[in-house]
């Protein structure tokens, strides 16, 4: 475990963010395996199906992903705070709604995953690949889901490097499966979404035993197996507006994949490819994020409220200057970021990728602050600001979308990603400017984390 609370603030971060990078990076490529995969083996229409998809799994999953990272929240908090009870109490609270909320989700997902994707008006051509592809990944989200409460379990004490290991194996795993199941059984989608879920499972089987033999804050005694009204309202408090938050920026997501249906089937293709690349951007970006909620989240209950400042200072530079980076290689040489996923002979697609390369990729400064200053604000305790930036979200890319599709203008519908970053950011950077004077203000002296945080507002 690792307490971010003391030592050099640079050395800490880069340390506890670097298996979180490498830890995104097999995420993306656990994720990615699925469309690179069946691009290349099942072809366009496959591809596409397992493309459309994606906006829903993110609405449903991505609520309980999300919640997941508020209920850790409280955990790195009182590790911070040095409260270990509090740290017993807080991971076996959010044990118990991560696995009753993957359950109701599970169930109701799977009844209506077909009338989703006709709401979304998938295209008929890939409906039935795109239904069956689904249904067994959103049957099974709670592999998914555990993994991700357990790993942001586990950060929150400072351990980066655990939930690490586990899905390196799993990424192997998965594309090792993947292979088999469809070139060697030819179960084609079935074969491509079952092997996802069970190298899932085989990555939250070994944090379930990392957790019993090395992490002694998470063992629980009978005494503190119930739950207490207070314990559970804390972390609602938490979780659930978090877990809202992402269904919201998974709303604006299904729009604008609504808006790129109705442009057919080489505009769907398009975003199942960009979609990953965009993944890849922002691992860095997802990771400094993930390590300022931690290290914000820690700092806080340890009332160090200096070197938070100090550390979404470093952190910024760091992500900003590698989302310009990664920008200039991706425009440069965007054909050959396409065509890992496609044959080079679908031009059409081709052509698709590089503008919106262009036009996402000259943002994405702006993006890499979006996420740090969000996930800062996030591990201060305070729900409410990322939550109405979710919805400043929705609304600008959802209008800019609808716009694009009354205009059938490919060019307006991607702007749709720039537009909700520059509305969400137009909220979060005064919020963050706030609080850090207020911080600088008040040095490490105790201030109630609700009054600071609604004065940052």
């Amino acid at each position: 475990m690792k307490d971010l609370t003391k030592g050099n603030i640079l050395k800490g971060l880069i340390a506890f963010t670097l298996p979180l990078l490498l830890g995104n990076f097999f995420q993306v490529l656990y994720n990615t395996a699925d469309t690179l995969i069946v691009g290349q083996t099942l072809g366009k229409d496959a591809l596409a199906s397992v493309g459309a998809t994606g906006s829903i799994n993110f609405l449903i999953v991505g609520f309980a992903q999300g919640m997941t990272g508020g209920l850790t929240i409280l955990t790195a908090q009182r590790f911070g705070a040095k409260n270990k009870v509090g740290i017993k109490k807080s991971f076996l609270t959010g044990l118990y709604f991560t696995v009753a909320i993957s359950i109701i989700l599970s169930v109701f997902s799977v009844i209506f995953v077909g009338q989703l994707l006709q709401l979304m008006q998938t295209p008929p051509a890939i409906l039935s690949g795109s239904k069956t592809f689904l249904t067994i990944m959103l049957g099974g989200m709670i592999a998914s889901n555990l993994y991700a409460y357990l790993s942001n379990a586990l950060r929150a004490l400072g351990n980066s490097k655990t939930p690490l290991y586990a899905l390196i194996v799993a990424s192997i795993l998965n594309i090792i499966m993947e292979y088999v199941a469809i070139l060697v059984f030819h179960l084609g989608l079935v074969g491509s979404s079952s092997a996802t879920i069970l190298a899932q499972a085989i990555s939250v089987l070994y944090l379930f035993w990392y957790i019993k033999r090395k992490v002694p804050d998470f063992h629980v005694d009978r005494s503190l197996l119930r739950v207490g009204r207070q314990e559970i309202l804390a972390h609602v408090r938490l979780g659930i507006p978090m877990g809202f938050q992402s269904s919201v920026i998974a709303i604006g997501s299904i729009t604008l994949q609504i808006a790129l249906n109705k442009m057919g089937t080489n505009a769907v293709a398009t975003q199942a490819i960009v979609s990953k690349i965009d993944q890849f951007a922002m691992l860095p970006m997802i990771s400094m994020g993930l390590a300022m909620a931690t290290f914000g989240a820690q700092n806080f209950g340890a009332k160090q409220f200096k070197r938070i400042n100090q550390g979404l200072f470093r952190a910024l530079l760091i992500a900003i200057s590698w989302s310009v980076f990664f920008a200039l290689i991706l425009i440069t040489l965007n054909h050959y970021f396409t065509t890992a996923f496609i044959s080079p002979h679908q031009t059409a697609v081709i052509d698709m990728a590089r503008h919106y390369y262009i036009v996402n990729g000259s943002f994405y400064w702006l993006l890499s602050i979006l996420f740090v200053t969000r996930s800062t604000i996030q591990g201060l305790g305070n729900a409410k600001i990322p939550t109405i930036c979710g919805f400043m979200e929705l609304f600008m890319r959802a209008g800019v979308a609808i716009v694009g599709v009354l205009l059938l203008n490919y060019t307006v519908i991607i702007s749709s990603n720039p537009a909700a970053w520059i509305g969400s950011t137009a909220i979060l950077i005064p919020t963050t400017l706030s609080m850090i004077k207020r911080f600088k203000k008040e040095g490490d002296r105790v201030v109630p984390a609700v009054q600071e945080l609604k004065k940052a507002q």
